[in-house]
Protein backbone atom coordinates (compact mmCIF):
# COMPACT_ATOMS: atom_id res chain seq x y z
CA UNK A 1 0.00 0.00 0.00
CA UNK A 2 2.79 2.41 0.88
CA UNK A 3 4.40 1.61 -2.44
CA UNK A 4 1.22 2.60 -4.29
CA UNK A 5 0.98 5.89 -2.42
CA UNK A 6 4.59 6.73 -3.22
CA UNK A 7 3.99 6.11 -6.94
CA UNK A 8 0.85 8.29 -6.95
CA UNK A 9 2.67 11.08 -5.14
CA UNK A 10 5.56 10.85 -7.59
CA UNK A 11 3.20 10.97 -10.58
CA UNK A 12 1.51 14.07 -9.22
CA UNK A 13 4.74 15.83 -8.29
CA UNK A 14 6.32 14.88 -11.59
CA UNK A 15 3.42 16.50 -13.47
CA UNK A 16 4.42 18.65 -16.34
CA UNK A 17 4.66 22.40 -16.18
CA UNK A 18 1.77 22.44 -18.64
CA UNK A 19 -0.36 20.46 -16.19
CA UNK A 20 0.50 22.82 -13.35
CA UNK A 21 -0.32 25.86 -15.53
CA UNK A 22 -3.64 24.29 -16.56
CA UNK A 23 -4.58 23.51 -12.95
CA UNK A 24 -3.68 27.05 -11.86
CA UNK A 25 -5.78 28.55 -14.69
CA UNK A 26 -8.67 26.26 -13.83
CA UNK A 27 -8.45 27.12 -10.14
CA UNK A 28 -8.47 30.86 -10.85
CA UNK A 29 -11.31 30.52 -13.34
CA UNK A 30 -13.40 28.45 -10.95
CA UNK A 31 -12.83 30.93 -8.13
CA UNK A 32 -13.94 33.91 -10.25
CA UNK A 33 -16.91 32.04 -11.73
CA UNK A 34 -18.09 30.96 -8.27
CA UNK A 35 -17.95 34.55 -7.00
CA UNK A 36 -19.66 36.01 -10.08
CA UNK A 37 -22.42 33.38 -9.99
CA UNK A 38 -23.15 34.12 -6.37
CA UNK A 39 -23.05 37.89 -6.84
CA UNK A 40 -25.34 37.81 -9.90
CA UNK A 41 -27.81 35.59 -8.06
CA UNK A 42 -27.77 37.70 -4.89
CA UNK A 43 -27.85 41.13 -6.55
CA UNK A 44 -29.98 40.49 -9.64
CA UNK A 45 -31.61 37.04 -9.24
CA UNK A 46 -29.94 36.07 -12.52
CA UNK A 47 -27.88 33.02 -13.42
CA UNK A 48 -24.49 33.36 -15.05
CA UNK A 49 -25.70 31.75 -18.33
CA UNK A 50 -28.51 34.33 -18.57
CA UNK A 51 -26.10 37.16 -17.89
CA UNK A 52 -23.65 35.80 -20.47
CA UNK A 53 -26.38 35.55 -23.10
CA UNK A 54 -27.65 39.09 -22.44
CA UNK A 55 -24.09 40.41 -22.64
CA UNK A 56 -23.50 38.61 -25.96
CA UNK A 57 -26.76 39.93 -27.42
CA UNK A 58 -25.59 43.46 -26.54
CA UNK A 59 -22.24 43.00 -28.33
CA UNK A 60 -21.87 44.40 -31.83
CA UNK A 61 -23.01 43.65 -34.36
CA UNK A 62 -26.50 43.96 -32.95
CA UNK A 63 -29.10 41.44 -33.98
CA UNK A 64 -26.93 38.39 -33.58
CA UNK A 65 -28.41 35.06 -34.66
CA UNK A 66 -29.08 32.08 -32.43
CA UNK A 67 -26.28 30.19 -34.20
CA UNK A 68 -23.81 32.99 -33.57
CA UNK A 69 -24.84 33.13 -29.89
CA UNK A 70 -24.21 29.40 -29.68
CA UNK A 71 -20.70 29.84 -31.13
CA UNK A 72 -19.87 32.80 -28.89
CA UNK A 73 -21.07 31.07 -25.74
CA UNK A 74 -19.59 27.68 -26.68
CA UNK A 75 -22.86 25.87 -26.01
CA UNK A 76 -25.38 24.04 -28.17
CA UNK A 77 -28.13 25.85 -30.05
CA UNK A 78 -30.61 23.99 -27.85
CA UNK A 79 -29.10 25.52 -24.72
CA UNK A 80 -29.22 28.98 -26.29
CA UNK A 81 -32.82 28.51 -27.43
CA UNK A 82 -33.93 27.47 -23.93
CA UNK A 83 -32.41 30.59 -22.35
CA UNK A 84 -33.72 32.82 -25.15
CA UNK A 85 -37.26 31.51 -24.64
CA UNK A 86 -37.10 32.25 -20.90
CA UNK A 87 -35.61 35.72 -21.39
CA UNK A 88 -38.20 36.44 -24.07
CA UNK A 89 -41.03 35.51 -21.66
CA UNK A 90 -39.51 37.97 -19.18
CA UNK A 91 -39.50 40.62 -21.93
CA UNK A 92 -35.73 41.12 -21.69
CA UNK A 93 -35.02 40.11 -25.29
CA UNK A 94 -36.96 39.72 -28.51
CA UNK A 95 -36.47 37.64 -31.62
CA UNK A 96 -37.05 38.96 -35.13
CA UNK A 97 -37.08 36.91 -38.31
CA UNK A 98 -34.52 37.76 -40.97
CA UNK A 99 -36.16 39.66 -43.83
CA UNK A 100 -34.21 37.78 -46.48
CA UNK A 101 -34.42 34.32 -44.89
CA UNK A 102 -37.32 33.67 -42.54
CA UNK A 103 -35.58 30.61 -41.07
CA UNK A 104 -33.00 32.84 -39.41
CA UNK A 105 -33.85 34.65 -36.18
CA UNK A 106 -32.01 37.67 -34.83
CA UNK A 107 -31.98 38.42 -31.11
CA UNK A 108 -32.20 41.93 -29.64
CA UNK A 109 -32.36 43.36 -26.14
CA UNK A 110 -35.59 45.10 -25.20
CA UNK A 111 -35.46 48.41 -23.32
CA UNK A 112 -35.99 46.46 -20.09
CA UNK A 113 -33.18 44.07 -21.06
CA UNK A 114 -30.80 46.94 -21.80
CA UNK A 115 -31.61 48.61 -18.50
CA UNK A 116 -31.09 45.40 -16.56
CA UNK A 117 -27.86 44.55 -18.38
CA UNK A 118 -26.46 48.05 -17.85
CA UNK A 119 -26.82 47.63 -14.10
CA UNK A 120 -25.35 44.13 -14.19
CA UNK A 121 -22.34 45.20 -16.26
CA UNK A 122 -21.48 48.00 -13.84
CA UNK A 123 -21.69 45.58 -10.91
CA UNK A 124 -19.84 42.83 -12.82
CA UNK A 125 -16.92 45.16 -13.58
CA UNK A 126 -16.86 46.35 -9.96
CA UNK A 127 -16.75 42.72 -8.74
CA UNK A 128 -13.87 41.86 -11.08
CA UNK A 129 -11.92 44.93 -9.95
CA UNK A 130 -12.46 43.90 -6.34
CA UNK A 131 -11.29 40.36 -7.02
CA UNK A 132 -8.11 41.61 -8.72
CA UNK A 133 -7.44 44.68 -6.58
CA UNK A 134 -4.24 43.19 -5.14
CA UNK A 135 -2.64 43.09 -8.59
CA UNK A 136 -0.86 46.15 -9.95
CA UNK A 137 -1.64 47.53 -13.40
CA UNK A 138 1.73 46.19 -14.55
CA UNK A 139 0.90 42.71 -13.24
CA UNK A 140 -2.50 42.79 -14.93
CA UNK A 141 -0.86 43.87 -18.21
CA UNK A 142 1.74 41.09 -17.91
CA UNK A 143 -0.99 38.53 -17.23
CA UNK A 144 -3.03 39.82 -20.17
CA UNK A 145 0.02 39.53 -22.47
CA UNK A 146 0.82 36.02 -21.21
CA UNK A 147 -2.78 34.88 -21.70
CA UNK A 148 -2.71 36.35 -25.22
CA UNK A 149 0.38 34.27 -25.98
CA UNK A 150 -1.35 31.20 -24.55
CA UNK A 151 -4.47 31.84 -26.63
CA UNK A 152 -2.44 32.08 -29.84
CA UNK A 153 -0.53 28.90 -28.97
CA UNK A 154 -3.82 27.09 -28.32
CA UNK A 155 -5.23 28.28 -31.65
CA UNK A 156 -2.14 26.95 -33.44
CA UNK A 157 -2.43 23.64 -31.60
CA UNK A 158 -6.11 23.41 -32.50
CA UNK A 159 -5.38 24.13 -36.17
CA UNK A 160 -2.62 21.51 -36.19
CA UNK A 161 -4.92 18.94 -34.57
CA UNK A 162 -7.74 19.77 -36.99
CA UNK A 163 -5.35 19.36 -39.94
CA UNK A 164 -4.18 16.02 -38.57
CA UNK A 165 -7.79 14.89 -38.06
CA UNK A 166 -8.72 15.85 -41.60
CA UNK A 167 -5.74 13.86 -42.86
CA UNK A 168 -7.00 10.88 -40.85
CA UNK A 169 -10.42 11.26 -42.50
CA UNK A 170 -8.94 11.50 -46.00
CA UNK A 171 -8.63 7.97 -47.48
CA UNK A 172 -6.21 9.24 -50.11
CA UNK A 173 -3.82 10.82 -47.59
CA UNK A 174 -1.78 7.64 -47.14
CA UNK A 175 -1.91 6.59 -50.76
CA UNK A 176 1.40 6.55 -52.58
CA UNK A 177 1.76 9.08 -55.38
CA UNK A 178 1.03 7.76 -58.85
CA UNK A 179 4.13 6.50 -60.61
CA UNK A 180 4.51 7.50 -64.23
Amino acid sequence: MAERKAKDTYAWEAGTRELRVWLRLLSCSNFVLHRLRRNLKDAFSVTLPRFDLLAQVARPPLGTTLGELSRRLLVTKGNVTDIVIRLEKEKLIERRRDEADGRIQHVYLTDAGEEMLDGMLVAHNRWLKELMRHMSEEELDTLMDALGILKEALKKAEARLADAASMDDDPTADAAPDAD
